[in-house]
């Protein structure tokens, strides 16, 4: 009997370390806690809209977002963005899995542990202004936007509403914002969004064509730049994924819609 005791514990713990192992390491579950608690909140407010429906009331819904955009509702808003239907190609396996080298090999920029530039909510009417292109850190939107891959350009028009302050709220939250130039060929524009789509949890991905680079990727002071994208931008790409993703000052603290 103490024998069969052992065994069942032995099984568990086996069952215990696989789940870990799936779930893709400490930072993917701090982004699948906060994505548990936030689906909890969204039930109780979808459980309101309806009863505000058959009350005769209206109200928007993400019906109609394309599943190839994989936006997650309950991480943001996605209110004025289109979804990114496109099927990406799949990448090809990692060459160059350390991200300095990666980055030096494929010609791009790599700017790591920049200053903090704040993490305020403020109105899109008070002054600031961004000292890195893209943004990499400083005060933003109360309203941060849902992780998914989306056809709108970013722009850094305050008087258009989602705009960039929108955006920096997301990497406070832990995520990797992909961006590139919307001149960019569209097999180019499809490698890249291969790589959203093998692993889309806490990535966001849509055009800059107000930044320097072809090709950049950007967490809470982290920045990656490729002034011209190439196969090897692949490799710095997914690295600069795999290090920073689920890393903020707010990793993991679900997003109030």
């Amino acid at each position: 009997m103490a024998e069969s005791r052992k065994e069942e514990r032995d099984r568990l713990r086996q069952q215990r370390l696989a789940s870990e192992r799936s779930s893709g390491g400490p930072d993917r579950r701090r982004l699948y806690a906060g994505y548990f608690v936030a689906g909890l909140l969204t039930l109780a407010v979808v459980v309101g809209l309806g009863l505000a429906i058959a009350g005769g009331g209206s109200s928007s819904t993400a019906e109609g977002i394309c599943a190839n955009a994989h936006v997650q509702a309950q991480s943001g808003s996605f209110d004025g963005l289109d979804g990114d239907c496109r099927e990406g190609t799949a990448p090809p396996e990692i060459q160059q899995g350390d991200l300095v080298l990666a980055a030096k090999e494929a010609g791009c920029v790599l700017r790591q542990d920049l200053p903090d530039e704040g993490s305020a909510h403020i109105p899109d009417t008070e002054d600031f202004t961004y000292k890195t292109n893209p943004s990499t850190s400083g005060n933003h939107n109360p309203n941060p936007i849902a992780d998914g891959a989306y056809t709108t350009p970013l722009t850094d028009n305050l008087k258009t509403s989602p705009n960039v302050r929108n955006f920096v709220h997301s990497m406070e939250h832990g995520r990797i914002k992909i961006q590139y130039s919307s001149d960019l060929p569209e097999e180019d524009q499809l490698a890249i969004k291969g790589i959203f789509d093998e692993s889309p949890d806490g990535m966001l991905m849509y055009p800059n064509d107000e930044m320097p680079y072809e090709v950049a990727a950007t967490a809470w002071t982290q920045l990656l730049g490729c002034p011209k994208f190439s196969p090897a931008a692949l490799d710095a790409i997914q690295d600069f994924r795999d290090a920073y993703r689920g890393h903020g000052p707010e990793s993991g603290i679900p997003i109030s819609l």
